[in-house]
């Protein structure tokens, strides 16, 4: 069903398809084995990273600090862990199929 998300012991891994520079902050669908994701902040220092955090956060309806990057900072290609949710919550908060 959904390859970009999985769930582990303390919630889930989902797998995002960074794209920074966009004209806007969206979650645009599956691509590939991930989740495409369009941010407004350059890839520049981290902050396109700080502003998928926080706009996972938002969407989710989370706090910030259940979200972190577990792998990928560098990449366009990224491995979110997400705390305290289930995989039909997230699918149902991103709105996605």
């Amino acid at each position: 069903m959904s390859s970009y998300l999985r769930e582990t012991a303390g919630g889930v891994i989902l797998e995002v398809l960074l794209q920074p520079r966009a004209s806007r902050n969206e979650v645009v669908g599956p691509h590939g084995d991930g989740l495409k994701i369009r941010i407004t902040a350059a890839p520049v220092a981290g902050a396109a990273n700080k502003q998928l955090l926080k706009f996972l956060a938002k969407t989710l309806k989370l706090p910030r600090n259940h979200l972190s990057i577990q792998s990928g900072t560098t990449s366009r290609n990224k491995s979110i862990a997400i705390q305290g949710v289930s995989k039909a919550e997230v699918l149902e908060r991103l709105e996605v199929l």
